[in-house]
Parts: C-alpha cells; sequence; structure tokens
C-alpha cells in the first residue's frame, strides 16, 4: 500500500457514516455573508484603494490612457532604469516612449538574470480597494509569476475603474482557481526578525501602481 492509498483510506472511512442523501458541499455552509461592506461611488472605491495601495508604501500614479506611455517612460527614467523586462502580451503602445533596453521574457531565462532586470512592467486582473491588493493570474500581459518576484522593481498599470473592485468576495468572482494567482499588497515585506520591517525579501523591494483612466 502506498501513501496515497493510505490517504485515500482514511478519507473513505471518515466519510463512512455520512448519509447518501447529505447536504451537497456547496449547499452545507451559508453563503449569505456581505460581499462588500457600505455603498460607495466609482470615484470613492478607487480613491480608497490608492490611500490603501499607499499605506502599504506601494507609490500611486494616476493618469490618462493617452497619457500612459509618456508616465511610464517617465517613472523608469526617474529610477534610473536601463533595462525592462514586459510580458510578451503588453500593450506594445504603453512602452513606446521609453528609452530603457527591452528584455525579453524568456522561459530559459534564469533568476539570476532576472535578478539583474532593473524593471518590470506588467498589467493585472483585479485590484482590491479594501484591501490595497492588486491580482495577477499569469496572462500574457502580466507574465509568469517569477518576473514580478525577483526583480526589484515592478510597475503595475491598473485600468481604472473596468479592474478596480470593493472587496476580496468580488474580487474572487472574477478569478479562476485554475490560474497561477499572485496577490499583492504593497512590495515585499517581513516583520519577522524582532519585529523589524524588511522590505524586498520575497519580492520587489518598490511597487509602484498606475490607475489609468480611459
Amino acid at each position: 500500500m502506498n501513501d496515497r492509498e493510505r490517504i485515500l483510506g482514511r478519507v473513505r472511512r471518515a466519510l463512512a457514516d455520512v448519509p447518501q442523501d447529505d447536504t451537497p458541499y456547496e449547499q452545507a455552509v451559508p453563503r449569505d455573508y456581505l460581499t462588500e461592506h457600505g455603498e460607495r461611488s466609482v470615484e470613492q472605491t478607487v480613491d480608497l484603494l490608492a490611500e490603501n495601495l499607499a499605506d502599504y508604501r506601494a507609490i500611486v500614479h494616476r493618469c490618462t490612457a493617452a497619457d500612459l506611455p509618456a508616465t511610464l517612460a517617465g517613472m523608469l527614467a526617474a529610477r534610473g532604469s536601463k533595462t525592462v523586462l514586459a510580458p510578451p502580451g503588453l500593450d506594445p503602445a504603453w512602452l513606446a516612449a521609453v528609452e530603457a533596453d527591452r528584455v525579453a521574457d524568456r522561459a530559459e531565462t534564469t533568476p539570476h538574470e532576472l535578478d539583474r532586470v532593473d524593471s518590470v512592467v506588467t498589467a493585472c486582473t483585479v485590484a482590491v480597494a479594501e484591501t490595497g491588493t492588486l491580482v495577477l493570474d499569469g496572462s500574457p500581459d502580466q507574465g509568469r509569476r517569477r518576473v514580478t518576484l525577483v526583480p526589484d522593481h515592478h510597475i503595475c498599470v491598473v485600468r481604472v475603474p473596468d479592474q478596480v473592485v470593493s472587496s476580496v468576495p468580488r474580487a474572487l468572482e472574477r478569478l479562476s482557481p485554475t490560474r497561477p494567482l499572485t496577490w499583492i499588497s504593497g512590495p515585499s515585506a517581513t516583520s519577522d526578525i524582532e519585529l523589524d520591517r524588511v522590505e524586498g525579501v520575497h519580492g520587489p523591494r518598490t511597487l509602484e501602481v498606475v490607475l489609468v483612466t480611459a
């Protein structure tokens, strides 16, 4: 008997006394809890997102879609980024004004090579206002998880208001559990040692978010 058979055997024994007509799992737990807290206008929801992002020490920018290329170029120039990585599905117009050298997102790229990239620019799937959280799901304009975890500087573009929701339950309605989800609340940080906050341990030390309106 292997480990798989042992585990399945324990599951079967634990379920042995469950009636065949027992309430299905999907109906067993009441799902009538609040999915958001209070009522907000679209503008208030976006403002809350910006406030909570900043509270997590992310740097927040706002611009129109027409100004996005110049905004990104200015951000990268201000940081002194000489190399920038963008996922293959990112809108090329976004980086049209950027002068930094482009780094291709290749499957064979090593973590050491990614660590030498100055900046990464991605889109996102959804942003949660109440928690100041960005969610990436590995779509072509967001790239693989490691391209947003290894380099030290991540710029994430959020389309406003289409990609902004008020709460985590609202975000879950838009997400697929089969996708490789990355939840980002500010730059990577930990306070595990002596309760001293250290940034950049498990991901980018600097997170910049651009809220783009049409």
